[in-house]
């Protein structure tokens, strides 16, 4: 087949456990971003990597032919910088593709010791200038996520146009966020987290006060008024899988999903659906039937509910009108694995919460194969095929992964 002016398109995937991480391989990812220790911008998540995964991930992602970077995007302080250099050293030790930074800290360190480098988000880069500047230290920019599609397309032609080259000698590429949360703040710069609660989101400490939602009260009289029907601080989550041509045509190399906070399953779909849209593109297949499909599938994940961001020409953001998540499917945690046969192909789970019968939808994720979804065809107990399983009751069902004591087992249900 003829190349595609698409063609070729980086999809980064968000990864915090071992499980996202084999969700996305699994899925059909170009490269993988992760954070370490507590200098990433989601230090405070409950799912991290530490400095002893960084080998484990790499051989994961090179057998696959996956990058790996690594982010290290939050203010630094004087007392950062040794665990800084000691993150960086480490990476470049275990073969880490990139580091994704900002502080200037990390730019010149790794200028210093000749490890790759990316430019997050956290630079607000918004200009062909800023990207000749930051041309001597990274080979690829992730712009502001302000910026309409005009003003990432400029960019992209005036850096062709003067030739802007990285350290690597090869043009430099852009980046974009395609698909996730947003923040209320220019570029994730935020400081309402660290005013109430001395949680700074620039140190990856964000306690998300601004999700919430809050009642107006008059200085004047005390009258109290409730914001109707908006939580005027919360944004929606961004969906661009409906004009991803013209994010591409805009001259964008690498399409950035967020959610390194978020479970498996989301890391699985999202990186499923954008993958199909720009092999539809490359296909000439891009259409409106299966955009809508597309967009019924990421509905089942977590979500905010969706919009295009700022690149369409937007000039406010589009805000929520409840808390959480609003994504048309649930899971419901119902047990974990035991053991696994695999010349026939069974699991065997223990189930500790609620029931399941035939016919049910369950969801099995696990460190060493990501994310597996399928109906239940069949249901043993004490080899006995049983209709329903209990709570309580040890029993097995086909599955044609390999199950470990680790694999937690999910019913979902619509929401």
């Amino acid at each position: 087949m003829e190349a595609s002016k698409y063609e070729p398109v980086e999809i980064m995937a968000p990864v915090g456990s071992f499980e996202s991480l084999e969700a996305a391989l699994c899925a059909g990812c170009n490269s993988v971003y992760f954070g370490v220790e507590q200098l990433n911008m989601r230090a405070r998540s409950t799912i991290n990597f530490t400095g002893d995964d960084l080998r484990e991930i790499v051989r994961r992602c090179e057998a696959r032919g996956v990058k790996s970077y690594l982010t290290l995007n939050t203010v630094l302080y004087d007392h950062d910088i040794t665990l800084m250099k000691g993150i960086v050293d480490q990476a470049k030790a275990c073969g880490v593709s990139a580091i994704i930074g900002s502080d200037h800290a990390v730019l010149s360190y790794c200028r210093q010791i000749g490890m790759p480098l990316h430019i997050s988000t956290q630079a607000n880069v918004t200009n062909v200038e800023s990207v000749a500047f930051y041309a001597a230290f990274a080979d690829v920019m992730v712009l502001s996520r302000e910026l309409s599609l005009r003003q990432v397309a400029d960019i992209s032609r005036e850096i062709a146009r003067q030739e802007i080259k990285g350290p690597s000698g090869e043009l430099v590429r852009l980046e974009v966020f395609a698909h996730g949360a947003l923040c209320m703040a220019v570029s994730g710069k935020c400081y309402l987290s660290l005013h109430s609660h001395n949680a700074s989101a620039n140190r990856g400490a964000c306690i998300q006060n601004c999700r919430k939602e809050y009642i107006v009260t008059s200085k004047d009289d005390g009258q109290e008024l409730a914001i109707d029907n908006a939580y005027i601080m919360s944004a929606k989550d961004l969906c661009t899988i409906g004009f991803l041509d013209k994010i591409l045509e805009a001259g964008v190399n690498i399409l950035k999903i967020e959610g390194r906070g978020r479970a498996a399953d989301y890391v699985d779909t999202t990186v499923r659906c954008y993958r199909e849209a720009v092999e539809a593109l490359g296909e000439g297949t891009y259409t409106a039937e299966k955009i809508e499909g597309w967009m019924e599938r990421l509905a089942t994940v977590y979500n905010r509910g969706f919009w295009d961001g700022y690149y369409l020409g937007r000039k406010m953001g589009e805000w929520n009108d409840s808390y959480g998540s609003k994504a048309t499917e649930r899971k419901i945690y119902i047990g974990r694995g035991v053991k696994y046969y695999p010349r026939v192909q069974v699991g065997e789970f223990r189930m500790e919460s609620h029931s399941l019968k035939t016919g049910d939808t369950v969801m099995i994720t696990g460190p060493d194969f990501g994310v597996l979804k399928a109906e239940v065809q069949e249901l043993r107990v004490d080899n006995r095929v049983v209709e329903v399983v209990q709570k309580g009751e040890v029993f097995s069902m086909k599955t044609d992964r390999k199950i470990r004591a680790s694999a937690k087992l999910y019913k979902v249900v619509p929401a």
